[in-house]
């Protein structure tokens, strides 16, 4: 994956802990990305003022957005889109974390990101359309 000018200059944006934990989140995206041959190269972009990250070979994944998150559920947040089952489907298996709708997983700042969790999530968010052909 190519580094976008525009994501980091965003991510630049944030105060050092939103900042720090979202760099997380992308290293985690880009690494489960690149340790799993079924999603292939990843495309990063801003969608709706928001780092996002969708496969570049058609019909793999659904996109996955990284931002700060402003609401009371957390600092920071994984999106994906609120039509697709995954969020439901991270609800039966982490029960444990912090939900918001269908379309997002939260957290703080200031508790370790639960990487083995995320990184299930981001790769059954990557090949989320590969299951369905």
């Amino acid at each position: 994956m190519k580094d976008t000018p525009e994501v980091l200059e965003l991510l630049e944006s944030y105060p050092p802990d939103v900042r720090t934990a979202l760099s997380r989140l992308r290293t985690l995206i880009v690494e489960t990305a690149q340790g799993n041959e079924r999603i292939g190269e990843l495309q990063e972009t801003l969608k709706w003022g928001q780092a996002s990250y969708l496969t570049v070979r058609p019909k793999t994944g659904t996109t996955i957005r990284i931002d700060r998150d402003r609401s009371e559920a957390g600092d920071v947040a994984l999106y994906v889109n609120c039509r697709s089952s995954l969020v439901s489907e991270w609800r039966g298996l982490f029960p444990q974390l912090t939900y918001g709708g269908d379309r997002s997983v939260h957290f703080k700042v200031n508790t370790p990101l639960p990487e083995e969790e995320l990184r299930q999530m981001i790769s059954m968010a990557l090949t989320y359309h590969r299951k369905r052909t």
